[in-house]
């Protein structure tokens, strides 16, 4: 989305720039989060059991109503570092907090970037002072943290939503990073979104799981789950609206829902050399669990990624991959449309141009593989990126 446009909801302020991380002094490395009144707090993270400081920190101060702040740095994950990443993490979580004049539970914090390096904390507490200092409501404040979060992106990643809920307006505003090591139950990608609607506590929590389970637990770049995800939620209730009721619940789950899927779907837009979004529907299973497994092992099979790469319509990869899901259905339960194009119906393979096929996959980013089975009423979506040879070379280089 066009970035001049995105406002922050009431209450909010943001801020980034360079600390020295990245040697690079014009590309920012340190972000910051604020929230001007204390803030419901819920978030999830990596459910990998090998994860950074920050993530074992943040996790102790979510489920809150006091949160004030979030400090994310990149180019550095603090991951498997030990006694000292944990002292490093809190260190982080204590400047902000002194420069805020609140308490250091009340701040979270996130790092992303390469593993198994201790942070340059001395070059971190340095800047922080400036970068509290630095926090604006501008849409530049908020272009300047979504920058800060970046480690391979190519873009910065924004959504916002807006409402008028109980006569009041109501703002979602979320950033996010994250262009490989990306897998559902949370991949090397952070989120922050914000509100000002009035939740509490378990409606927080409740929210964002929700919202989650529809956007980044349902794509992947690569299957690889990293060490530091995070996506928290903050609301300070800055709207000043009355408590949710079931149509305003519903309102405000609506919007966390689009931000939430548009930044993840701008992960999958971003992946790593990529040259295919790719979009796969399952429909007819008889339960949603059952379709997301088969739409996320047709997502993580790299025969699929390759062949979608190469434009090449080997369909027969897509259904066994489906096969091998784990989901029990027999061949003729199944029907596979490419592009718009029946190419494989109950079973049985169907004739069609394989060739204007093979085009229409060469000619359009967007790629759309459907699976229609005959076994219930519920369906999944999904959503990927191809694998090609560029990914291969960015990631055979990350650290060397």
């Amino acid at each position: 989305m066009d970035i001049s446009t995105v406002a922050l909801p009431q209450g909010f302020q943001t801020a980034g720039m360079n600390c020295g991380i990245k040697s690079d002094t014009s590309i920012n490395d340190l972000a910051l989060f604020v929230s001007e009144q204390p803030a419901v707090a819920a978030g999830v993270f990596t459910q990998n059991p090998v994860c950074g400081a920050p993530v074992q920190v943040s996790r102790t101060r979510v489920g809150s109503a006091t949160a004030r702040a979030i400090v994310i740095n990149s180019g550095n994950a603090n991951a498997c570092t030990g006694a000292q990443g944990d002292d490093d993490a809190i260190r982080m979580t204590a400047d902000v907090a002194t420069e805020l004049g609140c308490a250091v539970e009340d701040v979270l914090v996130c790092s992303t970037g390469v593993i198994g390096h201790f942070l340059p904390i001395d070059k971190i507490s340095a800047a922080i002072p400036q970068l509290v200092r630095q926090r604006e409501t501008s849409p530049s404040a908020i272009a300047a943290a979504a920058r800060g979060m970046m480690t391979t992106d190519t873009f910065p990643k924004l959504a916002m939503r807006e409402a008028i809920i109980s006569g009041q307006h109501v703002c979602v505003c979320g950033a996010a990073k994250g262009a490989a090591m990306i897998a559902p139950n949370m991949a090397t990608m952070l989120a922050v979104v914000m509100t000002d609607a009035l939740l509490t506590v378990d409606e927080a929590n409740a929210m964002l799981r929700t919202a989650v389970d529809r956007s980044f637990n349902a794509i992947s770049v690569d299957g690889h789950t990293s060490t530091s995800d995070s996506v928290i939620l903050l609301a300070n209730g800055a709207a000043n609206i009355e408590p949710l009721n079931a149509d305003t619940r519903d309102s405000v789950q609506t919007m966390l829902n689009a931000v939430y899927l548009q930044l993840a779907q701008a992960i999958i837009r971003d992946a790593e050399g990529a040259s295919h979004f790719v979009s796969i529907e399952v429909t007819g299973l008889p339960t949603s669990a059952d379709a997301s497994q088969i739409a996320k092992t047709v997502a993580e099979s790299m025969l699929v990624k390759t062949a979608i790469a190469g434009n090449d319509p080997n369909w027969g990869r897509i259904v066994s991959a489906a096969g091998y899901s784990g989901v029990v259905f027999q061949q003729a339960d199944v029907s596979l449309t490419l592009n718009s194009m029946r190419i494989f119906e109950k079973g049985v393979p169907l004739q069609y141009d394989e060739q204007k096929l093979s085009r229409s996959m060469k000619d359009n980013y967007d790629i759309t593989i459907r699976l229609d089975f005959s076994l219930g009423n519920s369906s999944a979506q999904f959503w990927t990126s191809d694998l090609t040879t560029e990914y291969v070379r960015l990631n055979s280089e990350y650290t060397t």
